[in-house]
């Protein structure tokens, strides 16, 4: 990519949209396209189809997303197939028709079945079941991957595709309702902190597994991936290691200063049993993950302090 090059984010207001968008304005990149909610539904085939008109990007990064954790998803089933079918299709497909020069597709790591062999490989894609929790949504994740792919295989179109671990850093969603693991016992055990709670409880046995990249760690991966890849099927992004949900709850615990009791609730769900992802691909072509794990932890409950506004009536 060329400093001067035209390239669109996709979801800039997100937790990866936004870290992509800085790293490419700290590298120097001054023509990047974005647009809010407001002002573009990407699920709107004719508002997508007169951006991309009107714009002819050089690159995209299709960061956008219906995104959230267990609950969001079990919840509203409909809406996270739909709304991220819509999505990628209306943005491949327009990058397709004026020609974009590349785009990166961004999936998850939930797109593998949930008994896959650990950690995940990405041969592991539509080998079983996946988990019944957020089965909707990865399904819409995976056709995206293979839109990219047949897009390619027909036209010849540069689509690639990124399947990154469980993400956390600035601009996470730490609304309890609808918020992903990490940031979701970030915010309960802060309250309960300040609260001077004497337990916090938290969903499930603990004793899943997950492995966690810090968000500006992905959007370096992205844009190697950009300049460095270009191949069918998905390519994994993550840290190469996993750790409990007690484990990180406890390690929380001790950035935050909470000193009660973590109590499981064994009644709810735990969801996929362990969720690593063998990286191996992305290391061999020269990437690896550069922010450790309780760095991440620390700088995201600081961010989350200094500027989520539901936390203002806690402090």
């Amino acid at each position: 990519m060329k400093l001067s090059d035209s390239i669109y984010v996709a979801g800039h207001t997100g937790l990866v949209g936004s870290a992509i968008v800085r790293l490419l304005q700290k590298r120097g990149f001054n023509n990047i396209l974005t647009k809010t909610h407001e002002e573009l539904d990407l699920k709107d085939q004719m508002q997508v189809r007169e951006f991309f008109k009107e714009n002819s990007p050089d690159f995209v990064f299709l960061a956008a997303a219906k995104v959230g954790g267990i609950l969001a998803n079990w919840n509203n089933p409909a809406e996270f197939i739909y709304d991220n079918l819509m999505i990628s299709t209306n943005v491949i497909h327009q990058s397709y028709v004026v020609g974009v020069k590349k785009l990166l597709n961004l999936g998850s790591s939930c797109i593998y079945p949930k008994f896959a062999k650990q950690p995940m490989n990405e041969s592991s894609l539509l080998t079983g079941l996946l988990e019944p929790t957020n089965e909707p949504y990865a399904i819409a994740k995976i056709a995206s991957i293979k839109l990219c792919d047949s897009y390619r295989r027909q036209y010849g179109a540069d689509f690639i595709s990124a399947m990154p671990t469980n993400l956390y850093g600035p601009n996470d969603n730490f609304d309890l309702e609808t918020s992903h693991v990490l940031a979701a016992l970030i915010r309960k055990i802060h309250e309960a902190k300040k609260k001077s709670a004497k337990f916090v409880e938290i969903w499930g046995t603990g004793t899943p597994r997950r492995e966690f990249l810090y968000a500006d760690d992905l959007a370096d991966a992205l844009l190697f991936l950009m300049e460095n890849f270009s191949d069918a099927g998905p390519i994994n992004v993550g840290v190469g290691e996993d750790i409990s949900i007690q484990e990180l709850a406890e390690l929380i615990s001790k950035i935050v200063g909470f000193e009660g009791k973590l109590e499981f609730d064994k009644s709810k769900p735990d969801g996929t049993p362990q969720k690593l992802l063998d990286v191996t691909r992305l290391t061999e072509l020269g990437w690896i993950a550069k922010i450790a794990r309780e760095e991440g932890v620390r700088l995201t409950h600081e961010w989350h302090l200094s500027n989520q506004l539901q936390n203002r009536a806690l402090d």
